[in-house]
C-alpha cells in the first residue's frame, strides 16, 4: 500500500491534477481533506496508516485543501475521488451537478461553530450598522451567520450592505481586523473561535449548537463521486472501514485524539495549535458518522432563502447514499 500527499490551492487545482489514476494501472483512491480539527479523522486516518491498511493493496493520494470549494472541482472533474469538506459546499456540488455527481456517504463532525463578538455586544441589536465577518460567502458559516440575522429581524445582503454588513474573508484577515477592532464579531469554526476568544478577547454570543435540536447540527462530511462509488464501492467500503475506525478512536481517546491531532496539523502546516486554543476547541466538537441530513437539509433551505442556492426542484433525497456506511458501521 502506497500513500502520496500534495497540498493543492485552487489557483494550481486544474495543473496539479492530471491523471484519474497512476500510469501503472494500480487501483486508486484518491482522498481530499483540510488540515483542521473539524477533519480529525481525515487527520488520524491518513497520518496513522488507518486508510492504508483497510485500502490494502489500493494506492491512496491525498491532497489537502483550504477551502470547499477547491474540492468540489477537483470533484466534479473527476480529478478527485472522495472528499472531507462541509455541508455547504457538498449541497452546492450536488446542485451543479443537479444531482449526479456526488453523494454522502458518512458524516465526520458536528458542532464547532460560533458568533464570537466584541465585549461591548450584548445582543443582537448591538450589532445594527457594524460589520461582522464569515469565512466564504455561501459557506456554511455564512448562511448560519445571515439566517441567524434575520430571525433576529436584521437584514444583510451579499454586497456587504443591510443591517449589519457581512464581510466573507479568510479568517486569519477575521482575527487580525477583530484585535483591531474594525469587526464587531465573526460567525466562524474552530479553532477560530476559540483564537478570537483567547487571542483576540471576544465573547461567545452565539453557540450554534443552541440552535439545533440535540446541539447536533453538520459540520463535516464524506463526499465521493457517485461514479468512483459505482464503479468501485470495494474500494468506498474500505475507506468507510478506516473512517468508522479513526472516528470511533477519537470518540474513546479524547485527551489522546487532541495531541495528536495537533500534531498532524503542525506537520501539515509547520505551525500547531496553542494548547489552551486546542483544549477550548476540540470541547466542543463531536465525532461521529451520522451526516445529521435533517440539519443540512434546513442548512439547505436557509441558503436557498437567502438566494444563497438555487436548488432548482433537485431533490436532495438522494444526496446521502447510506449502503455502505451500514455495511461496515458497528
Amino acid at each position: 500500500m502506497q500513500l502520496s500527499r500534495r497540498r493543492v490551492s485552487a489557483a494550481l487545482l486544474s495543473g496539479l491534477f492530471i491523471a484519474a489514476c497512476g500510469g501503472s494501472g494500480e487501483p486508486v483512491l484518491r482522498l481530499g481533506y483540510f488540515p483542521n480539527i473539524t477533519h480529525a479523522a481525515a487527520l488520524v486516518g491518513v497520518e496513522d496508516g488507518i486508510f492504508a491498511r483497510q485500502l490494502g493493496a489500493t494506492k491512496l493520494e491525498t491532497f489537502t485543501f483550504n477551502a470547499g470549494p477547491a474540492a468540489i472541482e477537483a470533484l466534479l472533474s473527476g480529478s478527485l475521488d472522495a472528499s472531507y469538506l462541509g455541508p455547504n459546499p457538498a449541497i452546492n456540488g450536488y446542485v451543479k451537478s443537479r444531482g449526479e455527481a456526488v453523494r454522502i456517504v458518512a458524516g465526520a463532525t458536528s458542532g464547532g461553530a460560533f458568533l464570537i463578538v466584541a465585549p461591548e455586544i450584548t445582543g443582537a441589536a448591538d450589532l445594527r450598522g457594524k460589520q461582522v465577518a464569515s469565512p466564504q460567502l455561501g459557506g456554511t458559516q455564512d448562511v448560519a451567520l445571515r439566517s441567524w440575522l434575520a430571525a433576529q429581524g436584521l437584514t444583510s445582503d451579499t454586497a456587504g450592505g443591510g443591517d449589519v454588513s457581512v464581510v466573507p474573508q479568510e479568517n486569519a484577515q477575521t482575527l487580525e481586523r477583530f484585535r483591531e477592532g474594525k469587526l464587531a464579531g465573526a460567525w466562524v469554526p474552530e479553532p477560530w473561535a476559540s483564537r478570537l476568544v483567547l487571542e483576540g478577547g471576544g465573547k461567545v454570543l452565539v453557540d450554534e449548537r443552541d440552535l439545533w435540536p440535540g446541539g447536533q447540527y453538520t459540520t463535516t462530511v464524506l463526499l465521493v463521486r457517485r461514479e468512483f462509488l459505482q464503479q468501485h464501492p470495494d474500494r468506498v467500503e474500505a475507506l468507510l472501514r478506516g473512517h468508522v475506525e479513526a472516528t470511533t478512536w477519537l470518540q474513546k481517546n479524547p485527551e489522546q485524539a487532541r495531541t495528536r491531532v495537533n500534531a498532524v496539523i503542525e506537520k501539515l502546516t509547520g505551525k500547531p495549535i496553542g494548547a489552551p486554543v486546542m483544549d477550548r476547541a476540540f470541547a466542543s466538537l463531536s465525532f461521529g458518522t451520522d451526516p445529521q441530513m435533517t440539519a443540512l437539509a434546513k442548512a439547505a433551505a436557509d441558503a436557498q432563502r437567502l438566494g444563497l442556492l438555487k436548488l432548482g426542484g433537485i431533490d436532495l433525497a438522494q444526496l446521502y447514499d447510506p449502503t455502505l456506511l451500514k455495511k461496515v458501521a458497528p
